[in-house]
């Protein structure tokens, strides 16, 4: 394999393990991980998943958060393949 190499930090081996990448099977895969870790990535506090914009839209937006000035973000998911 060839390319950028990820490691994590750990408390075993000298402090550092290999990440290995792996593709996501389904979209849901990267949102839970996205939502789970919203703050670290975008600096964005996570409110909701699949939020659902009422009747007169009747749509839903993937996940929702708010910024530190207290601004909606809105994170839509697509698979592109």
């Amino acid at each position: 394999m060839s390319g950028l190499r990820l490691f994590r930090t750990d408390m075993t081996n000298s402090g550092m393990t290999e990440v290995m990448p792996r593709l996501a099977k389904v979209e849901a895969d990267v949102q839970g991980l996205v939502e789970a870790h919203m703050d670290l990535l975008l600096g964005v506090r996570f409110l909701a998943s699949e939020y659902g914009t009422g009747s007169v839209h009747g749509g839903r937006i993937d996940s929702l958060g708010l910024d530190e000035n207290g601004s909606p973000v809105i994170v839509e998911f697509t698979d592109r393949r």
